[in-house]
């Protein structure tokens, strides 16, 4: 078996057919397809026990209502394939995925290739990088919150690479995807992008995951936990992905979960505090409702000019 595909699975009874047809027209020789229905309420478990009857290329686990990374998780722990492929279940592959990452990854002898996506209206989302790229610029681009590529899905990953990758825990779910990625991608990996849409991303579809604040702590302590094996290389962009998130919770407007930041603001952080960009020091450090007033300026002049 070359190509597992992982699906976590959890009430997307509306989309599930339609992302399993997807797969089963790819014109590769060697795949599976392993479904995770996460412990789902409604007809999304049957479903998918419907489809697993008619084609030996799928299987279905059904679990208890874990999350989605320990569904994913659950689904690679089961595969079979030299290298793994996930796919959400309310999206697509696009036409001949399987083999275009699959034979990428084969010729260059990479850790995981990186193809581009779009979303149900046609429009493109492309990094517009190329070939290979260093595993801590691409660590860097995350923490900075800029996300310019695929993290999980329009990827293939050789599956050695994913061992601990996918052990954060469930309060995580939102940003699950990125930090799993960074947990690769400071192994110092061999990373390799590639122009190819490979991926139907449905954007805009409903889901049951609201963030608060325990959510971001959780995240920023595993985030914290996944860096310190270099974290002299990393600590600065960690500490901007802190101010970065202060930074959106501002412009929200959410000044009641903002007390959480305040021991960012200590004697032990401050020496990395000052050698962030200013205009983000500044943010993180004036009071909350005069920093918003900076923060909701740049956020529109920005998307301004990028409109126009």
């Amino acid at each position: 078996m070359e190509v597992s595909v992982v699906i976590p699975c959890y009430n997307k009874e509306k989309y599930i057919e339609k992302c399993i047809r997807s797969i089963q027209m790819q014109e590769f020789p060697s795949f599976e397809v392993l479904m995770v229905d996460d412990g789902s309420t409604d007809r999304t478990g049957d479903i998918c026990d419907s489809l697993a009857a008619t084609d030996s290329h799928l299987s279905v686990f059904h679990t208890r209502n874990e999350g989605v990374t320990a569904a994913r998780r659950y689904g690679v722990e089961h595969a079979r394939g030299k290298y793994i492929m996930f796919v959400d279940c309310d999206d697509a592959l696009m036409p001949n995925a399987i083999r275009t990452l699959y034979d990428k990854i084969e010729q260059t002898g990479a850790d995981e290739v990186i193809g581009t996506h779009r979303t149900q209206d046609g429009r493109l989302y492309d990094s517009k990088w190329r070939g290979w790229q260093e595993p801590s610029k691409l660590i860097n681009d995350l923490l900075a919150l800029k996300n310019s590529f695929c993290v999980l899905w329009a990827v293939i990953f050789r599956k050695t690479l994913l061992d601990g990758c996918l052990n954060s825990p469930r309060e995580i779910i939102s940003g699950e995807d990125i930090l799993m990625q960074i947990k690769c991608l400071v192994k110092n990996i061999k990373v390799f992008f590639i122009g190819d849409v490979v991926y139907l991303y449905n954007k805009g579809l409903p889901n049951e995951r609201h963030t608060d604040i325990s959510n971001i702590q959780a995240f920023d302590q595993e985030l914290e936990k996944t860096l310190r094996i270099r974290w002299d290389e990393f600590v600065y962009g960690f500490l901007l992905h802190v101010v970065k998130t202060y930074e959106s919770l501002l412009y929200r407007r959410q000044f009641h979960v903002l007390g959480y930041y305040s021991k960012f603001r200590s004697q032990t952080w401050k020496i990395y505090l000052r050698k962030l960009p200013k205009a983000d020091y500044l943010a993180f450090c004036l009071p909350p409702r005069i920093s918003w007033i900076l923060v909701y300026l740049y956020k529109k002049s920005y998307h301004f000019f990028r409109l126009h």
